[in-house]
Parts: C-alpha cells; structure tokens; sequence
C-alpha cells in the first residue's frame, strides 16, 4: 500500500492527472471515503488529463457519465445510490470495465464483482487540518502495482 498526503485541492487533482497518464483502456480506479474527502476533486484532476475537467459533473443520478478523447472511453461511475449490484448488472455496468478506463465512486459496494486487477483509492480527512486528504493506494495486479510505483509518492 501506498500513502499520500494531500495539501490541497491541487495537489488531489495533480496526483489524480499524472495516475491518468499512467493508465490504459481496461483499467479500473476505485475512490473509496466519507463524503467530501476528495473524491470528486481527485476525478475532476483525472479528466483534467483529457483536457475534460470542464465536463465534470457528478454522475450520482445518472450512475455513469461517459467521455471519449482520442481513442479513450473514460467512464465516471458513481454506484451510491444503486439498490444493489443486480442494479449494476442491469444497467450493463461489467461491460464499461472492458471497454475503457473507469473511475468508480463508491466503488467499494460493487467491490466483489470487480476484475482482479484494479486501484482502490481510500480517501481520508486529516482531523487537525481540514485541507489535507490522506490517499492511501492499494494495487490489485502486478502491472497496476508497477503503475502505482511509478507515481513516486
């Protein structure tokens, strides 16, 4: 596991595009915390890699907004407010796994359906300083576990 402390909305959103940049179709990044530790912040500085940090919008009544840049599927999924995972199913929610990279929110209630090779992201507030987020990463695969090493934390 991996450990970052965050300083500022920046520095989520700095460390959020330079994992993007690491990143290929069939890649899963799963955000895990309470709310309003990071996590959004950290997806709008992982589009910010496409140059689509405009698009951002919260996908938590729509489960999934889906952006393309170049060849690249990027699919922000937010499952808070599925039922269940046959909710995911119905929707078709396995198939965004193949078919591009996805950033999950929430993620960790669709955890034991995931692929075997994935990122989680456990977003955390500092209790004496409201500005800091503690990132902890966790890699599943050897390749995304090279991916995380990489980021040189």
């Amino acid at each position: 596991m991996y450990k970052y402390i965050s300083h500022s909305e920046n520095e989520t959103k700095q460390i959020a595009s330079m994992l993007a940049s690491k990143l290929q179709s069939g890649d899963i990044v799963v955000l895990s915390g309470d709310l309003g530790s990071g996590k959004t912040k950290f997806t709008e500085g992982f589009l910010s890699y496409w140059g689509l940090e405009d698009e951002i919008s919260s996908p938590t009544f729509t489960i999934v907004n889906e952006h393309k840049k170049n060849d690249t599927n990027i699919y922000h999924l937010d499952v808070y407010r599925l039922a269940d995972k046959g909710e995911f199913y119905s929707i078709g929610g396995p198939e965004y796994f193949t078919n591009g990279i996805c950033v999950i929110e929430w993620g960790e209630l669709i955890e034991d359906i995931l692929p075997q090779n994935y990122i989680k992201i456990s977003f955390s507030k500092d209790d004496n300083n409201d500005s800091i987020r503690i990132l902890d990463f966790k890699a599943y695969g050897e390749r995304l576990q090279n991916v995380i090493k990489e980021l040189k934390f």
